[in-house]
């Protein structure tokens, strides 16, 4: 018997432009139609078998937290049957099912409950709840006084110790420090391990290649792809970086026309500095194929691609990019100069495009951010003119071999063919 099935599900929710819509066809007893459907998910046909991870993709939008509504039991389906075998524990919405004037024990004690616990179960592992969430001693404090953090830690621990068959997990993790949140991977690897059907939603495809068994990919509403995590992941990203370079078109025609050498655009600016004699234009990071990267792989080749402009005069300029961690560590610098390459003295106006072809090696699997920089100044002694941290994250896949600390190491190893015994003393 499968944990879950979805046949032939479909989901609508009526849409109106205002209030006063939703009333007149109130008053009309629906005889009269004021709204507009729209369709969240489309003939969809699936089943999830009894202790698989099953792994779920797509574009916001697609049909992700709408189909794990109604595994979970809070949403019914339009049309189509939807059927659950097995005990569910699912954490959705942050905090949802929360009372936030109660304490957090008080939460805790009531989740369980809901959950079917007894009293006595419930007391029993109040304490593990209490020793895994780690918000002590908030833990008697009203939950409206949580961070989105401490509410994701609670609502976790609760939903492990209720003993559940299935246990659904949306993007409610990503709150968690990184700390806690590979205290939560662990934790989904131990229920695995002892049989637990996992459903798991997320945007971190590193994770979702770690984890998952299959995955499901929806595209607006309906199956793009169902199948192993190597070729649905490697299909989804192919698509997202065919729509990004469609959407470049569109937005940049004269650009795209006359196929410029100049990068422009950054994706994202967590911080910037520098003394503005220079500036980041835009930075992108491609593939061996020169198509846009949205996952990184173990021993592969990348190019990363950096325009800047000069506003001043820059006696001796130096481009390059810094590597980091989710955690922020410095993983690696790069730079033209590291490299031998020296630049020509800029003039305002001045632009200047670097590629940077580097091979991959194997990583543990993590989000890692490039943030570019434009200098003047010698390799040792850099004057920064524009630093712009983590213009692009990728995260990186697992590979085929454990990682143990930051990244594997090559290494040959040479081993007699058999063991030399010691020589045992003669009795003489």
């Amino acid at each position: 018997m499968n944990a879950v099935e979805f046949e032939h599900v479909s989901k609508r929710y009526a849409i109106y432009n205002s209030p006063a819509d939703r009333l007149k066809e109130f008053a009309t007893f629906t005889r009269r139609s004021f709204h507009r459907d729209f369709e969240a998910l489309r003939d969809v046909t699936f089943e999830i078998r009894r202790g698989e991870v099953f792994c779920i993709i797509g574009e916001n939008g697609s049909g992700k937290s709408t189909s794990l509504q109604l595994m979970a039991g809070i949403l019914q389906p339009s049309a189509g049957e939807v059927r659950v075998n097995g005990r569910v524990a699912a954490l959705l919405e942050l905090g949802a099912g929360f009372n936030p004037e109660f304490t957090g024990r008080e939460n805790a004690r009531l989740y369980c409950s809901i959950l079917g616990l007894t009293a006595r179960q419930i007391a029993e592992r109040a304490g593990a709840i209490e020793a895994f969430a780690e918000i002590n001693p908030f833990i008697d404090h009203p939950v409206r006084t949580y961070s989105s953090g401490m509410l994701v830690r609670l609502a976790f621990a609760c939903a492990i110790h209720t003993n559940p068959e299935i246990l659904i997990v949306d993007e409610a993790l990503a709150v968690g420090d990184a700390r806690f949140r590979q205290k939560c991977m662990r934790r989904v690897q131990e229920l695995r391990s002892s049989g637990v059907t996992i459903i798991f939603v997320s945007h971190a495809i590193a994770e979702v290649k770690s984890i998952g068994e299959r995955v499901l990919w929806l595209d607006r509403g309906q199956i793009a792809a169902l199948g192993d995590p190597d070729s649905v992941i490697s299909a989804y990203t192919a698509a997202m970086s065919d729509r990004d370079r469609r959407y470049e078109s569109a937005a940049h025609p004269r650009q795209q026309q006359h196929e410029t050498e100049v990068v422009h655009g950054l994706p994202n600016i967590d911080h910037r500095e520098g003394d503005g004699r220079a500036e980041i234009l835009g930075i992108e990071v491609n593939d061996a194929f020169g198509d846009r990267l949205h996952l990184m792989t173990p021993d592969s080749r990348i190019a990363v691609r950096i325009s800047a402009r000069a506003n001043a005069d820059i006696a001796r300029p130096d481009l390059g990019f810094t590597l980091r961690n989710h955690l922020g560590l410095e993983f690696a610098r790069v730079t033209l100069a590291q490299e031998s390459r020296r630049l020509a003295p800029m003039k305002p106006g001045d632009t200047v495009t670097a590629s940077f072809h580097v091979e991959i090696p194997e990583l543990y699997p993590g989000s890692f951010s490039f943030s570019p920089w434009v200098s003047d100044g010698s390799l040792a002694n850099p004057v920064f003119c524009d630093f712009v941290e983590n213009a692009i994250t990728i995260p990186m896949a697992r590979g085929e071999r454990i990682v143990y600390g930051y990244l594997h190491v090559p290494c040959r190893v040479e081993q007699p063919p058999t063991p030399q015994r010691a020589q045992e003393p003669s009795l003489a």
